[in-house]
């Protein structure tokens, strides 16, 4: 059995605590109302040098409410469910909301929008995995990595982390929606060392479903391989190259671009995409399509973080931008309907054709292969896209050697509208799910 599943009772309480607050902003004078509560707990153990370094047990469980009053908004939270502290937390925030400036736009969702039928999306999986099971596992994953190769000289240790929660959220407009979850987590990262110097790197997995995860001595072998091949790089000429971003940070790529449609960046006028609606913002080989509703998935809701329920559809179809993603309040903003996607895009998948990576590597031919990226000089707001880089450069679609201390530069607005083909080896461990994406040219500057 998993120690970490939260009982029936915590659903109970959870939904009374959300009823109890919407019931008692009402009488008080509230013209809406929307709260949340929410249990979560878990385990985590690290292991480093062959032995335990920590082990964190987890048991948390919060509260929150924002009224509206005369277009006035307040919000409170606590971490105390009792009857007494709900009302409290529910006065402090009416006491706030009559504080603050009118705001013609806040609200909550229009009531028609609210999820109607809240199907099960099997997000919710048990680990049997006490602390002692789990310190093995982390020892294990370790000492995979550690006898992989010689030249592997120190470990930043390996853990693995489980964790299961619930979350009732319910508003005035007679909504009340349960959602439980878990996520189950195994990592390692390890440095190498030879007479050129040292390089680290890692790997982890994680997944809904621990059946899905691979086992210990798969990801300490992974974080190996990958150290492993870092050690000796060079660092290139500056130059004008096709650039190849792994799949693990292709979906930080395209993220920039979700932000640029975000409803936030839009009305703030704060994206290089402003009122970019019906335009062609990528190469027309390539879509994007929200997924909400995939079974076990990391970013799946049948409803929003307002209730809205949320719907499948594309945001980018053959590269035009088919709709922002918004909140009700960024809406409101923008003159238009609620997108479902308060708090996020849910499974936002990408497709461009362009196969395996081993496909992907032969496309690019001759270019940087990369792997790890440094520093945050990207602007959402003008496009500008400058970090600094690591990975490995290819020729006749092969590895040569690695690369590091270089910084691949450019323009979001061009990188995306120049991408050659997104790779079908995609990365489904956060909310964005993206192959390998290669870009045609980007400024590499090194020597």
């Amino acid at each position: 059995m998993d120690d970490r599943e939260i009982p029936a009772e915590a659903e109970r309480l959870a939904h009374d605590a959300v009823t109890t607050a919407l019931g008692y902003a009402a009488s008080h004078g509230a013209d809406a109302a929307e709260a949340g509560a929410s249990f979560e707990t878990g385990l985590s153990v690290t292991a480093r040098q062959r032995d335990i370094e920590s082990l964190e047990f987890q048991n948390d469980r919060g509260f929150s409410v924002t009224v509206y009053r005369d277009q006035r908004k307040g919000s409170a939270s606590t971490s105390d469910l009792s009857r007494e502290a709900i009302e409290t937390t529910v006065a402090k925030a009416l006491y706030i909301a009559d504080q603050t400036e009118k705001d013609t736009y806040s609200g909550l969702a229009e009531a028609a929008r609210m999820a109607k039928a809240c199907a099960d999306l099997d997000l919710d999986h048990s680990w049997a995995l006490d602390a002692e099971a789990a310190g093995d596992l982390a020892l294990e994953t370790e000492a995979a990595a550690l006898a992989h190769d010689a030249r592997i000289s120190n470990s930043e240790g390996a853990s693995v982390a489980t964790q299961r929660g619930l979350s009732v959220y319910g508003n005035s407009h007679g909504f009340v929606g349960t959602q439980r979850r878990s996520l189950h987590t195994v990592s390692c990262a390890v440095l190498a060392e030879n007479a050129e110097g040292m390089e680290r790197d890692y790997y982890y997995d994680s997944a809904r479903n621990p059946a899905r995860l691979l086992d210990g001595v798969a990801v300490g072998q992974r974080a190996a391989q990958r150290v492993v091949s870092r050690l000796s790089p060079t660092k290139l000429d500056t130059c004008d190259a096709p650039v190849l971003f792994l799949a693990d940070l292709a979906g930080g790529l395209i993220g920039h671009l979700l932000g640029a449609v975000a409803g936030g960046a839009q009305y703030r006028k704060a994206t290089y995409l402003l009122d970019a609606l019906g335009e062609t913002v990528m190469n027309p080989a390539v879509s994007i399509f929200e997924r909400p509703h995939l079974a076990e998935g990391i970013g799946s809701k049948m409803f929003d973080a307002e209730g809205v329920a949320t719907e499948p559809g594309h945001i980018v179809r053959d590269g035009v931008l088919e709709r922002y993603i918004l909140s009700s309040y960024s809406a409101r903003r923008l003159g238009r309907e609620t997108t479902g996607n308060a708090g996020g895009v849910h499974n936002a998948t990408i497709s461009g054709g362009g196969g395996s990576l081993d496909d992907m590597l032969k496309t690019l031919d001759r270019g940087f292969l990369v792997t790890e990226m440094m520093g945050q000089g990207v602007s959402v707001t003008t496009g500008d896209y400058s970090r600094g880089a690591a990975g490995f450069w290819g020729e006749n679609g092969e590895i040569q050697y690695p690369i590091s201390e270089v910084t691949v530069a450019g323009n979001l607005d061009e990188m995306f509208k120049h991408i050659v083909a997104i790779g079908d080896d995609r990365d489904e461990r956060r909310p964005v799910h993206c192959g390998s994406v290669l870009i045609e040219s980007m400024k590499i500057a090194g020597n």
